[in-house]
Parts: structure tokens; sequence; C-alpha cells
């Protein structure tokens, strides 16, 4: 796992935090509107505590294993960390994303849809869905067409789905700030006043177009750096 950066993890967290803050007031938005999913994906339990220890208590993981391998220990100390899985959910870890986190961002099709409101129903445990929306209809992205995200929205309430609002990333070489746009007409258009949009580069373009929750890894813990694949 990567580690965090020598810099003080407590210092950039707070300069991500002001930057927020900022955003928010050219925006005319109360900064506490916004909440910031600390993404800690790749990044060791120690600076999941060291982020603890500063305040934090929104964080954002990829994968399902991986949330649930880092947290428990963490939950039984801080009782008020919510845990938000951002990665794209695959239908046989369904079970144990319920089980595990406390938002889903990723609900992009029908069949994931099916598997999710069978789990609340046998769990008892309703999660907070935010539809993934590919907003620049990327072939390799998840995420469902911005054409057919108001029928998508519709099933997933006619599935008795709790879904509060959608989520987004932008293509990595275009300006995000269409996107963001985008992505608030329809979630305005549905009824959806969530919006899970901005990240390390972005977030603050992101909050003054409407952003209530920014997804910021590599800003709070540092550069990543992943294994190379084996030879």
């Amino acid at each position: 796992m990567t580690q965090p950066s020598p810099e003080s993890l407590a210092q950039r967290l707070g300069s991500v935090r002001a930057q927020i803050a900022e955003a928010a007031a050219e925006a005319k938005r109360d900064p506490t509107s916004v909440a910031l999913i600390a993404v800690a994906k790749t990044f060791p339990a120690e600076a999941v505590a060291e982020a603890l220890a500063a305040g934090q208590r929104h964080f954002g993981e990829n994968r399902v294993q991986e949330g649930m391998a880092k947290y428990p220990t963490f939950r039984e100390t801080h009782p008020d960390l919510v845990l938000h899985l951002i990665g794209p959910l695959q239908s046989n870890k369904v079970k144990q994303a319920v089980a595990h986190f406390d938002v889903i961002h990723t609900l992009d099709r029908q069949s994931l849809a099916e598997e999710l409101a069978k789990e609340f129903g046998k769990s008892g445990r309703r999660l907070p869905c935010f539809v993934q929306v590919n907003t620049g209809e990327e072939p390799q992205k998840a995420g469902c067409m911005p054409k057919d995200t108001d029928a998508f929205i519709a099933a997933c309430r006619a599935l008795d789905l709790p879904i509060v609002g959608l989520m987004c990333i932008p293509p990595a070489e275009e300006e995000p700030a269409p996107h963001f746009a985008l992505l608030n007409k329809i979630a305005r258009r549905n009824g959806l006043d969530q919006l899970s949009m901005g990240m390390s580069s972005d977030f603050d373009t992101a909050v003054m177009l409407g952003a209530t929750h920014v997804r910021v890894g590599s800003a709070i813990f540092g550069g990543r750096t992943y294994a190379a694949p084996p030879a």
C-alpha cells in the first residue's frame, strides 16, 4: 500500500477544507453543505487514523474488500465515521457492501439496482444511493448515459431504492465544469439535491457548481504509487 506523504496530513486536510470554504463563499453557499470525503484507497490504516485525529469523518474506498479490512476497528472508536463506496460495485459484492459501507456512489445499471433492492430487504439496511452518470459518454467508463438517466432513476424509485443524488467522473482530458453543470441539471429535473462530484484537481469548481460531496484523495494523503504488473 502507498505510504502517506511526509508532509503533515493534517495540514493538507486543513488546506482542502479552506479551499472548499472559499469556493462555497464565492458561490454564496454554506461550506457545511459540502461533505468532504477523504479517499483513502491504497493508503494504510495509519493514514486513516491520522485523518481521524484531525477531525475527518467521511472516508471513501474504491474496493469493497479494502473497506472491509480497514475500518472495523475505527468504527468501534469513532461511531460517527461514514464510509462511502466510490468504486464500481459488482453484483456479487452487494451483500458485503451493504454490510460494511454507509453510502453507495456508483449505482449505474438495472441488475445492480435489483440486487441492492433485494439485499436492503433482507438486511434491513437501506444505504443512500447515488446514480453514477457517464457525463462524457466514455465507452470504457462505468455510469448511466445521460439520455438514459431519467428512466433509470425512475426504475430505481420503482424498486423503492433510496436515491439521494447523482455522481460523475468527468473525462480526464476535458474541462470539468460542463460535466458538473450537466449533472446538476439532470439532478434538478429529477428532484435530487445531492451531487457527488469533484476530486483533488477540480473540487473547488465542483463546489461552485453545486457539489454536496467532493471525493478528495491525493490532495489529502499525498501522491499514490501503484505496483507494476508482473512481467
